[in-house]
């Protein structure tokens, strides 16, 4: 309905200013398009990883559950009493263990491993290229440093991957050059003299296995040939507890099939395994450094992403470098890992090299985050 407003001005003739209420549902909605949709596809090119990381739980499932198995330990306990618990049998000689780990730039971590792992592993198996995985021409950090582990030189086996070079822009897949990598342990195992029966622990460098795991691995009779072992999983350093999620890992007893391998290979999980310390690195140069040479160097969309200020914020605040959500297939499970990584004050239950030498790697413990 249309109403007449009469309006009276001073010596003129009374008029009416008509006002319409009809409402315009047709033009505010063509209105909100004009808006919502370039803000959207603004949002999709901008922050595209971030916009589909919410939305994983629309489109992507859940991997097929681990079967847990029980982990056992406790100091003064005998291992014969630990493989029972376990459901295996105490052998009459330990198993020898080789660690195979492909190498980029963790010297401090790398330390903190084969000091933890020395008692218990035969040779320590260790590939780096000269390349990046993404790459580009590096220098051979252990080579240079070989010294620093002068405390373990017999059981080492080092071996320079020859790495390819690539121009600015090319679109080769970096997962394809760091695969290259592990298939080249495979030979390298063969020339460290690994034997059918050995066990070969199959890890990134930052996944470290427990001496207690190693313990049952040498010592029990009746282990899965094949299972990965669940880690603790850190951020930043061991200041920063994230969750139980890391299971990469995978400790294997050699047979005439083993491939090494850094993906899902059984469904045996050992848990509470050992530690997983991502990012955990001494100087901001070498958080740069891995943020532009590893296989998700992609997640730099910024080139502000590299600030070293904002990487000390980001390190001291537990929040995550590439401003990305959490990986989580649920919208409950994303929402309870949405924003900083909570603080802890505990420095028990941690690898004890590190302890021992708490003033040496201050960066990894509670109240060192600055770098």
């Amino acid at each position: 309905m249309t109403k007449a407003l009469v309006i009276f001005h001073h010596g003129m003739a009374p008029r009416s200013l008509r006002c319409s209420f009809r409402p315009t549902p047709r033009k505010f909605f063509c209105l909100l398009l004009l808006l919502f949709v370039p803000a959207c596809i603004f949002g999709l090119y901008t922050d595209h990883i971030k916009v589909t990381y919410f939305f994983r739980p629309l489109w992507d499932k859940p991997p097929a559950p681990f079967i847990r198995l029980p982990h056992y330990y406790a100091e003064n306990v005998s291992l014969d009493h630990l493989c029972r618990l376990h459901d295996w049998s105490l052998r009459a000689a330990p198993r020898r263990i080789f660690d195979a780990i492909i190498f980029s730039n963790e010297l401090d971590l790398l330390d903190i491993r084969w000091h933890e792992l020395d008692p218990y592993v035969t040779k320590f198996l260790i590939i780096e290229a000269n390349t990046t995985f993404t790459g580009f021409p590096k220098p051979l950090f252990f080579a240079s440093n070989r010294n620093r582990f002068a405390f373990s030189e017999e059981k080492i086996v080092h071996y320079v991957f020859p790495g390819t070079t690539l121009l600015r822009g090319s679109h080769t897949d970096p997962f394809k050059l760091e695969s290259m990598q592990r298939v080249a342990m495979n030979s390298l195992l063969l020339q460290a003299g690994i034997s059918y029966g050995d066990v070969i622990i199959m890890s990134d460098i930052d996944e470290i296995p427990s001496p207690q795991t190693l313990k049952l691995l040498q010592w029990c009779d009746g282990i899965p040939y094949k299972m990965h072992l669940e880690l603790k999983h850190y951020m930043y350093s061991f200041e920063f507890p994230v969750d139980y999620s890391s299971w990469r890992a995978t400790a294997q007893i050699y047979t005439p099939n083993t491939k090494y391998q850094h993906i899902r290979q059984t469904d045996d999980l050992l848990s509470d395994a050992g530690w997983h310390c991502s990012f955990c690195f001494r100087h901001i140069d070498d958080f740069v450094f891995k943020m532009n040479s590893y296989s998700h160097a992609d997640r730099v969309r910024r080139r502000g992403f590299l600030d070293y200020r904002r990487i000390q914020r980001l390190i001291c605040q537990g929040d995550d470098l590439f401003d990305m959500l959490p990986e989580e297939y649920t919208f409950k499970g994303l929402i309870k890992k949405m924003g900083s990584i909570p603080k802890s004050a505990s420095a028990v239950h941690l690898p004890a090299y590190l302890i021992k030498n708490a003033e040496k790697f201050r960066f990894l413990l509670p109240g060192g985050c600055i770098r």
